[in-house]
């Protein structure tokens, strides 16, 4: 009963929640630096608020966060001390081209990155990267509508071109796009859209997403040309909906809702767009205009692997009763009266992920990875920087259970697990740092205040336990 010899274990961060750094050494501006902490994020995230620059009247916690741009050797040396096989980490796509649509790139950022992955193989650590995790260049927003214009996919392509072919035998593992599913949740996080008052902002974003999802066929067609032995990833959004009662309307939305978070990876693995999906963007108006050979190179270039973030699962309710609704990674959902709830209100299921894992393998048969895990909470730290984080070694022991039996009895075929994050880093949804998932204690407040200072929580010991023992110890 034990995890494959060579099992990846480690962590998991995203540029722009750690590095700050955001106008250094060339770097151009980005959608994800405008976001701000604070009432009017929401309405920033969503694409129901313009703002395409900063405003002094606002707080944007990304500019700085924890500033692992000039921090990177030493939190990967913490990294390594843990044990880490690999890193999962994302590049600031306007670190590489600043503005988005030069003729040539950042050297600068090139060698940042670079040099950070030379950092982690120093280290024997297997660089797991995401080519866009939410980032994109704001001149490519306010110059063409982010990805809601067919160009991007060409502005894309340029970067994996430069990126591939300048980290061959760097970088192995790659990832197109991170929680593709967001575009429907956070659009102008998660794709740079904005929308006007009339606007059908369903058929946006659903075009947006086509061109997402051509994209990716694209970097997985050009990352097999530059290097045949790289693996390339999709990425999304996990966790089963449950209907809330035996009542057929709660089962049958539970399933429409799981389409919906299936459907980005039924094109990138399957390869084309399934029939469900079709049939509900005829009906409503929603289907995107497809160029010719889009279906044609859909089809070809299917994903090698199928990553997934997963936090909570999700219930959901279609009576008019009076239960209580609870909040999770921007999905709302009804409130499962099986589940325990965390300080964010967020469920935790560590069975659901379990469930989760079984009905995406069943679903695709294709290996599976684990790229975000963990628990968001608010940590009391002594005067020495330690924090007694029983609670997230908790949460990580049940949830790393959940995985084990999906792997030893299921049968499901695991390639790796990476927590989010190993490093306290600004929250995506709230902007907040106080909602800390690390095993490593960030000296930063709310509003930036802090020095900065690394140290080790209780969970970094128990961390570097569980990965020494390949999973078998968790106690």
């Amino acid at each position: 009963m034990k995890f494959r010899d060579g099992f990846l274990w480690g962590g998991a961060t995203a540029a722009n929640q750690c590095e700050g750094g955001y106008n250094k050494d060339g770097r151009g501006l980005a959608n994800v630096d405008v976001c701000p902490t604070g009432k009017d994020r929401s309405l920033v995230i969503t694409g129901k608020l313009k703002m395409y620059d900063f405003d002094e009247d606002y707080y944007y916690p990304s500019k700085e966060a924890i500033n692992m741009y000039h921090h990177f050797k030493e939190d990967i040396q913490l990294f390594a001390e843990m044990g880490f096989k690999v890193y999962r980490m994302s590049i600031a796509w306007s670190r590489i081209f600043p503005m988005g649509d030069e003729e040539e790139p950042n050297e600068a950022g090139l060698q940042f990155y670079g040099d950070l992955f030379k950092e982690c193989h120093k280290h024997g650590i297997e660089p797991l990267v995401t080519i866009t995790h939410f980032d994109c260049p704001m001149h490519l927003i306010k110059e063409y509508g982010g990805w809601r214009n067919r160009k991007m996919i060409d502005f894309y392509e340029k970067l994996c071109r430069v990126i591939f072919n300048r980290y061959k035998g760097l970088v192995r593992y790659w990832l197109t796009f991170n929680e593709i599913n967001m575009i429907l949740h956070a659009p102008f996080m998660g794709a740079g859209l904005c929308f006007e008052e009339g606007e059908n902002e369903e058929k946006v974003k659903y075009q947006a997403a086509h061109h997402e999802l051509v994209a990716s066929a694209k970097a997985t067609k050009i990352a097999r040309e530059v290097d045949k032995n790289n693996l390339i990833g999709c990425m999304f959004a996990a966790g089963s909906v449950y209907p809330y009662s035996s009542n057929p309307s709660d089962v049958w939305e539970a399933t429409k809702m799981d389409r919906e978070n299936y459907f980005f990876v039924d094109v990138q693995s399957r390869g084309k767009y399934p029939n469900y999906a079709l049939k509900e963007m005829e009906r409503k108006g929603t289907m995107p205009i497809m160029a010719e050979g889009d279906e044609e190179l859909l089809a070809k270039y299917t994903v090698d692997f199928i990553s997934l973030s997963y936090y909570n699962s999700r219930c959901v309710r279609t009576d008019d009763g009076e239960g209580e609704t609870a909040e999770g990674n921007l999905f709302a959902s009804a409130k499962n009266p099986y589940l325990e709830y965390s300080q964010w209100g967020w469920p935790i299921d560590p069975l659901g992920l379990r469930i989760t894992l079984n009905h995406v393998y069943d679903r695709y048969e294709k290996p599976l990875f684990i790229v975000e895990n963990g628990l968001g909470a608010k940590d009391v730290v002594d005067e020495h920087g330690y924090v007694e984080d029983d609670y997230r070694i908790d949460y990580l022991r049940e949830h790393i259970k959940a995985m084990r039996d999906a792997v030893t009895v299921d049968g499901v075929d695991l390639l790796g697990y990476t927590t989010w994050a190993p490093i306290d880093l600004v929250s995506a949804g709230s902007g907040e740092m106080e909602k800390r998932y690390g095993f490593i204690y960030v000296d930063r407040d709310n509003e930036g205040n802090g020095t900065l200072k690394r140290s080790k929580k209780k969970s970094f010991y128990w961390y570097k336990k569980v990965i020494s023992s390949n999973g078998d110890d968790l106690e």
